[in-house]
């Protein structure tokens, strides 16, 4: 395995830092694809764009408004998870006919555990906070859970961690799978 070395720059990320850096300042300014990968996929609650009347009023919207926003501006949203998504995640997503869209993808495999996110090709987060309120949300510091990653530019970290999970998603893995046949949707049948 020491071949695999190798220094790069990587950035520590805890805890409320999770949503400033990732969710707002990542994944919102992304352009061309954001690629998530989480055991758990909840409704996850950000605060509503700076100048609209929401925020003024302190309210809050879900993530699947922004990838509505995201989608909408022709950028790529995959979403890899190993349970299925939250009742509220699903109601949520019937809301918006803007993610009935081929850029907008939901995929299901019980063996994923792996929590990263890669947007634009550019960044990559990798911690252990799964895609829920409490993992990468708005929530006040005293709810939160206590989260640490790495986020990173590097280029070999990324092609690495996109390549695995491109893996997944593309059911390159499905193969081997030793519990194939209790999988719902084996995904190399999609």
């Amino acid at each position: 395995m020491a071949s695999d070395a190798r220094t790069a720059k990587v950035e520590l990320v805890a805890d409320r830092r999770h949503y400033d850096e990732v969710v707002l300042r990542a994944i919102g300014g992304a352009r061309v694809s954001v690629w998530v990968s989480t055991a758990n996929l909840k409704d996850v609650h950000i605060e509503a764009p700076i100048g609209t009347r929401a925020r003024a009023k302190g309210q809050y919207m879900s993530m699947t408004e922004r990838f509505e926003e995201l989608v909408g501006r022709g950028v790529e949203v995959r979403i890899l998870h190993g349970a299925p998504p939250s009742r509220r995640f699903r109601a949520s997503l019937t809301r918006r006919r803007g993610l009935k869209s081929k850029k907008f993808e939901l995929r299901h495999c019980p063996r994923v555990h792996l929590k990263m996110i890669a947007v634009d090709g550019s960044y990559l987060y990798v911690g252990s906070a799964n895609f829920t309120g409490a993992g990468i949300g708005a929530k006040e510091d005293g709810r939160r859970n206590f989260e640490l990653g790495i986020v990173t530019e590097d280029d070999v970290f990324l092609d690495a961690a996109q390549l695995r999970f491109d893996r997944i998603w593309s059911g390159r893995e499905c193969g081997a799978c030793r519990l194939r046949s209790s999988c719902p949707a084996p995904l190399d049948q999609k």
